[in-house]
């Protein structure tokens, strides 16, 4: 099996799915060269969603209320069991359009597993949400054929960023 094979994108993309999916845009952007592009947004949001699905699940453990450490949000989290409740369809709307844009979804992800929302709704939500948005990456790598080593260039450039960032915050006295 060689590393343009769609099933390593997918091994690769379950794993960072399950993980802190922090891969995807590059992985998207590199397989969408070898691929035609609705082939790799389709398998790359399937096995993104199985990914998302563990992750859920992994949160959903960390916050529950048998640690200590998370007894005090459990206020936080009645609240968020209820809205969910009462507004399935709203919730997962939001989880797809969060999914189908570039923006950060871990907000939604943690309220998610917070208020213990169904796994096979949220891995729906994240399949349909990510089918666009993985589309749109795959065929940017089609069209324009990036070499490897800008996408890893410009990972490290974002990471180096974040890192900066952070560094420049807890620097300041008061924050």
């Amino acid at each position: 099996m060689s590393l343009e094979s769609l099933w390593v994108l997918c091994l690769l993309l379950f794993l960072d799915g399950a993980t802190f999916a922090i891969a995807t845009t590059p992985l998207l952007l590199a397989y969408g060269k070898y691929h035609p592009p609705w082939v790799v947004a389709l398998a790359a949001a399937a096995a993104s969603a199985a990914g998302g699905a563990v992750q859920i699940v992994l949160l959903r453990w960390l916050l529950s209320s048998r640690h200590a450490w998370t007894r005090r949000f459990a206020p936080t989290r009645e609240k968020l069991e209820s809205a969910v409740q009462h507004h399935p369809s709203a919730s997962f709307l939001a989880l797809v359009v969060a999914r189908a844009t570039p923006l950060p979804d871990a907000p939604l992800k943690l309220a998610a597993a917070a208020a213990g929302y169904p796994v096979p709704r949220y891995c729906a939500a994240i399949l349909l949400g990510s089918i666009p948005y993985y589309f749109a990456l795959a065929l940017l790598g089609h069209t324009l054929k990036l070499p490897a080593w800008v996408l890893i260039v410009a990972a490290a450039l974002i990471v180096l960023g974040v890192l900066v960032d952070r560094i420049r915050r807890h620097a300041r006295p008061g924050s």
